[in-house]
């Protein structure tokens, strides 16, 4: 799967030179981030516009449409993580009421699918991972900032300052003892 900054998303196969499908045609906002679901029978594409957009893999058309296609911050999405069974996702960005890390319901409308919205991470939440074992979601700001939420109780356990600069990557390892942070500086 592949994303660019012109928002053209395409799926490959690694024996074919040729792209399998094209999920979006260039002239959309920039892709920010993209993932899979762990059945790997989804696809999840969060932009520089504030939209996620979710497609079924599995598509026999080559310009398909998402089936889901949601505004989750007003300016931008930077990460997402698909939690439990791909019927909930979290996401991580800019909005204008600082509402930036948000867990959606895939399974309910639109207009009810926001379940639950965090304020934190001034000036934007710019990564996200989600912990299945602990069910805590770890968020990275630009500020430097790192949040901890319980996802179970909808709350924020802990807050700190990990870095100077603005969080770019977040891992956690396997066991989900340890997370790393990686930033601008």
């Amino acid at each position: 799967l592949t994303g660019a900054q012109d928002g053209s998303v395409r799926m490959f196969e690694w024996t074919r030179p040729q792209q399998l499908v094209c999920f979006r045609q260039a002239g959309n906002a920039r892709v920010t981030r993209m993932y899979f679901n762990s059945q790997g029978n989804k696809c999840g594409v969060a932009d520089g516009e504030g939209f996620l957009s979710i497609w079924q893999v599995n598509q026999t058309t080559s310009n398909p449409k998402p089936y889901l296609s949601w505004q989750c911050h007003s300016k931008t999405t930077s990460d997402f993580a698909f939690v439990t069974s791909s019927s909930l996702v979290a996401t991580s960005g800019q909005s204008n009421d600082n509402r930036n890390v948000c867990l959606w319901d895939t399974l309910v409308s639109s207009g009810n699918s926001l379940i639950h919205a965090f304020t934190c991470h001034d000036h934007g939440a710019t990564v996200l991972q989600y912990a299945p074992k602990h069910q805590l979601l770890i968020s990275g700001g630009r500020k430097g900032y790192i949040c901890v939420f319980d996802i179970r109780q909808r709350q924020i356990l802990y807050t700190f300052q990990a870095h100077e600069s603005a969080v770019k990557a977040l891992a956690l390892d396997p066991s989900e003892d340890y997370f790393v942070t990686g930033s601008a500086e």
